[in-house]
């Protein structure tokens, strides 16, 4: 009886001989994580992962146990980036674009999603248990600010500088994995690190969520939807941002903010907002009333806290991002 093979859907072996043992759903999860750190997007990285799975089951036959699973994973999922990223255009912030601009300054047009680094959930790309600073450091290493320098390095870089720095691997795993030297591993990350320094970001800097976080983010929900903006800037640091992707306008300091709120942004009035998180970080859906009683969803709010204050409220205005998320399409009273 020929031996069972792995189902393309859901990566995972039939029953049966030879390789009942690979179960490939098992590191869907930290495959996730390292492609969105390679392509800047959940969706995509979800896509490369599938595409990765069913290469591997189309070449399980190859695979015979001359490497470990997790590692021949790897490297299917590191050439299927590559492959992706070869006509891809960067994405980035809106920071990363331009100066900010003031609370009366044009909208200006919506760009398209590929230009922007998309949230993920954080349930799709985390360990759900193990050490707590690792889980810590694997939280910094999703934040939106160091996957957007990420995608400022060559692709290959990008894969040496996760693959040593956030994943821990040694240089001659990398290097195997990437068909090259120990010596050209090093080389590279030691340029990938003078980009990544160049922006004032490490690879790993844990921080963790403690009482006083989740008392400041209580005070953030109360004030949003009392709309009492007074209070919620009183939250903010002086030099907090505000962004809006796919709006490239963005907004530095409590001033323009409540500025923002009270003006272009009146919209928000009288939303709700459901607790998720994202990219290591707090984050909610937002709601818009849409009639009695009903609530609809506009906007993923992530929001970034440091030093007892909040220093980022970052809005994806793309309700097609709330299913990623375990989010609700309508709220009703």
């Amino acid at each position: 009886m020929p031996a069972s093979r792995p189902n393309p859907t859901t990566g995972r072996a039939r029953p049966g001989a030879g390789t009942a043992e690979l179960d490939l759903e098992a590191h869907r999860r930290e495959l996730t994580g390292y492609c969105y750190r390679m392509l800047g997007s959940g969706f995509e990285a979800e896509d490369a992962v599938q595409e990765t799975m069913v290469r591997a089951w189309r070449g399980v036959d190859d695979f015979e146990g001359r490497a470990t699973l997790r590692s021949w994973l790897y490297s299917i999922a590191t050439n299927v980036c590559l492959d992706m990223l070869r006509a891809a255009q960067r994405r980035a912030r809106p920071m990363d674009l331009g100066p900010s601009a003031s609370a009366d300054s044009s909208l200006g047009p919506g760009l398209p999603e590929h230009t922007w680094v998309q949230p993920v959930a954080d349930a799709r790309v985390l360990a759900t248990d193990g050490d707590p600073a690792e889980l810590a450091a694997s939280r910094e290493s999703i934040r939106l600010a160091f996957v957007a320098a990420l995608q400022h390095l060559p692709p290959r870089q990008r894969a040496v500088l996760i693959l040593r720095e956030v994943l821990r691997w040694k240089a001659g795993e990398v290097a195997e994995l990437l068909d090259t030297s120990v010596a050209s591993v090093n080389s590279a990350l030691q340029r990938a690190r003078a980009t990544i320094a160049a922006y004032g970001l490490d690879a790993a800097r844990p921080t963790r969520v403690d009482a006083e976080q989740q008392a400041l983010l209580a005070r953030y929900v109360d004030a949003f939807e009392r709309y009492d903006i007074s209070s919620l800037v009183s939250l903010l640091h002086q030099d907090a941002t505000f962004s809006m992707p796919p709006y490239a306008l963005w907004l530095r300091g409590p001033l323009d903010i409540g500025r923002w709120y009270l003006g272009q942004g009146i919209g928000c009035h009288g939303s709700r907002l459901v607790a998720t998180s994202a990219n290591g970080c707090a984050a909610f859906g937002a709601y818009h009333p849409s009639g009695p009683g009903t609530h609809d969803p506009f906007a993923l709010q992530v929001i970034e806290v440091s030093d007892g204050r909040i220093a980022g409220l970052h809005h994806f205005l793309d309700a097609d991002l709330f299913p990623a998320f375990g989010l609700p399409t309508r709220l009703q009273r």
